[in-house]
């Protein structure tokens, strides 16, 4: 049994044929896109978020509105670019929204991927001191709210408002979210430290090293060490990963009319050069759901993985990603071994 959950890149834009014209079509669309999954039996709802772009920039209120709509589905995202977050304020988003969930938030993070804006963290307020990068940054912030998530007290008391001299912790707590942190890693070498570190992996259709090996087995390296990482630093549990996959069944004359050209293109990975160093991209899966439901099983990170983000194509509307989930959920879930 696998997870499955819709990834969603929350897109919009005033172009000829889109259905997400505006920044709330794309809020409304997707609290509407996780109730429809829910009622399809997907486990996920996850998304990603940028800055500076017609994307997904502020997730709490959106996932506090999924959450009221919703009862069962995972609630996330994949990822939060931690160079830009204040980690103390961004705990009591996180905590809050939690709560209205009932504890089912799984929250992404990351150093964050290239974007819009050059060092557009910066103008957030976020300059890396001398000597550090805005890596450093990203692993500094996720401390402090990882601390803060678990109630470290980090502010001290004022004793004529509190009657003691300890510290305080930032209200709202939500028990269990600290188990909930998963890291975005692009390497084997992120991967390693992710498990090191205790939290849960995400790894996305895009791995920032090359080896020369397909990028399923390059990505099946890298869950390896990080599960190997996470025992040998004798962390409890069992540690989750999830990988994203480009999913799209041709089923119907609509599927065929966005994707077919693209199916026959789009069918082996990609190499390409990204801030300043070689990357593999992964394929995307398109075709009729046998074939890629075949093809989904020799998948070696699929395989290894125990949560499968599908990114949709969120600018065809509500209405098209339902059809393409319930595709997936009937015709290639069972197929590939994932039901």
């Amino acid at each position: 049994m696998k997870n499955i959950g819709f990834l969603s890149f929350g897109h919009y834009r005033d172009v000829q044929g889109s259905f997400v014209r505006t920044a709330r079509d794309a809020l409304l669309q997707t609290i509407d896109l996780a109730v429809a999954a829910e009622d399809l039996g997907v486990n996920g709802a996850y998304l990603r978020v940028h800055h500076f772009a017609p994307q997904f920039a502020a997730p709490f209120p959106l996932l506090s509105a999924m959450a009221a709509r919703t009862s069962t589905l995972e609630l996330g995202t994949a990822v939060i670019d931690m160079r830009y977050e204040n980690p103390l304020y961004m705990a009591e988003e996180a905590a809050a929204a939690d709560l209205i969930s009932g504890g089912r938030l799984q929250l992404g993070l990351s150093r964050g991927s290239p974007e819009p804006a050059l060092r557009g963290y910066e103008a957030f307020g976020y300059v890396p001191a001398d000597g550090n990068t805005d890596a450093d940054e990203a692993r500094k912030h996720t401390l402090v709210f990882r601390a803060a998530i678990a109630g470290a007290g980090l502010a001290p008391a004022d004793p004529v408002m509190t009657g003691t001299s300890g510290t305080l912790s930032v209200e709202p707590q939500s028990p269990s979210l600290s188990n909930r942190i998963w890291w975005g890693s692009g390497t084997r070498a992120t991967a390693k430290w992710t498990g090191q570190q205790g939290m849960n992996l995400m790894s996305s259709t895009l791995l920032t090293e090359d080896t020369g090996v397909p990028f399923d087995q390059l990505q099946a390296e890298q869950i390896a060490l990080y599960r190997s990482a996470w025992a040998e630093s004798g962390h409890e549990g069992t540690p989750r990963v999830s990988v994203s996959r480009s999913v799209i069944p041709l089923v119907t004359d609509e599927d065929r009319r966005y994707f077919g050209l693209r199916a026959l293109a789009d069918t082996r990975d990609q190499v390409g050069t990204l801030d300043g160093g070689l990357a593999r991209f992964g394929k995307s899966y398109i075709g009729e759901p046998d074939v890629i439901a075949e093809q989904l099983a020799g998948d070696a990170a699929v395989r290894d993985a125990d949560t499968v983000l599908i990114t949709v194509p969120n600018q065809l509307g509500v209405d098209y990603n339902t059809q393409l989930l319930e595709n997936i959920m009937k015709h290639v879930a069972p197929a590939a071994g994932w039901r």
